[in-house]
């Protein structure tokens, strides 16, 4: 049986120590009283947008069997907060900062990269799954061709590396994927939470002020398992998986799909040290597997009777 298990990796030129990390919005500073920071792969941060953002109206969260309903807002204090007050609190720690970016437009995201990409930053997360006012309201990552065109800006705007995260709320994830990576992106993280709605059956209204929120946990993982497998498939750029994981038996699995790296959210707000017992349970796991080097799993998922899955099924017309 094998002593040690290597489990670092390499996500578009960024080396990790380990494939685990928060997915944005679900970590904070307070975080390092239960854990050491010095062990995550990387630190990825709540999304941070150019203007000061309230978030949406109260309430903002719903629990519902096996995962969470939200509707945050993405909240913000702006550019020169984080600059100032947030980005000197991960300085001690050797762990990569990933910082995670939002904005409206194509040219405000890229403005936006470009500021950031300061000593400190070790790599660029766009959110475009986030609004595109210049698409009546739809999500960037909702078409191929605003993928394409803001991925496109970003990667002009900074030398970092630059991972775009996308939106499980499209019918064609990979080709989503494919222009991200065409445009330049140098890893996908898929992918955000799912359009979601929960009504209180006591008032009749929904649960949530903003009507609909972004499901997450457990609940949402055999899909966007799927999505990763699929991704991984359509591009050669490293895919992050983000839903639902909870366990190190989970972060394996998305490594099976394909994925190079996990980001975990949901499970944090109920075990706040879920991460650093993921990357024990997952060196575990490897030991007993006698695996080597945790890139071994990346894409190992057994597939016997045909090279493609036989999806006509969930053709109507076929």
């Amino acid at each position: 049986m094998s002593a040690d298990v290597d489990l670092s990796v390499s996500i578009g030129g960024l080396r990790l120590r380990n494939p685990v990390m928060p997915a944005s919005g679900t970590f904070a500073e307070g975080l390092e009283r239960v854990m050491d920071f010095n062990r995550l792969g990387a630190f990825v941060t709540k999304t941070i947008t150019r203007e000061l953002r309230a978030g949406n109206p109260l309430p903002r969260v719903v629990e519902r069997p096996g995962s969470l309903i939200n509707a945050i807002g993405i909240p913000s204090k702006g550019v020169p907060y984080f600059v100032e007050k947030t980005m000197p609190h991960y300085a001690p720690y050797d762990t990569p900062l990933v910082v995670s970016i939002s904005a409206p437009t194509a040219e405000g995201f890229a403005s936006l990269a470009a500021e950031l990409s300061i000593p400190g930053i070790a790599a660029i997360e766009a959110n475009i799954s986030c609004p595109n006012i210049e698409e009546d309201g739809k999500a960037f990552a909702m078409r191929a061709e605003s993928t394409e065109n803001v991925t496109r800006q970003l990667r002009a705007a900074t030398d970092l590396p630059l991972w775009v995260k996308l939106t499980p709320n499209t019918g064609d994830v990979p080709e989503v994927a494919r222009a991200a990576e065409a445009a330049g992106a140098d890893a996908v993280v898929v992918a955000n939470t799912i359009l979601s709605m929960a009504i209180d059956l006591k008032s009749f209204k929904p649960c949530l002020g903003n009507i609909m929120g972004g499901l997450s946990g457990p609940a949402i993982k055999p899909i966007v398992l799927r999505q990763v497998f699929q991704c991984a498939k359509a591009v050669k750029i490293p895919v992050i998986g983000c839903g639902g994981i909870s366990t190190a038996d989970d972060a394996v699995e998305y490594m099976l799909a394909g994925a190079s790296a996990v980001q975990v959210g949901t499970a944090t707000f109920l075990q706040p040290a879920a991460m650093t017992t993921i990357i024990d349970d997952l060196e575990t796991f490897c030991r007993h597997r006698e695996i080597s080097r945790v890139t071994d799993l990346i894409g190992g998922v057994v597939i016997e009777e045909a090279d493609e899955p036989d999806l006509a099924w969930l053709d109507p017309v076929s």
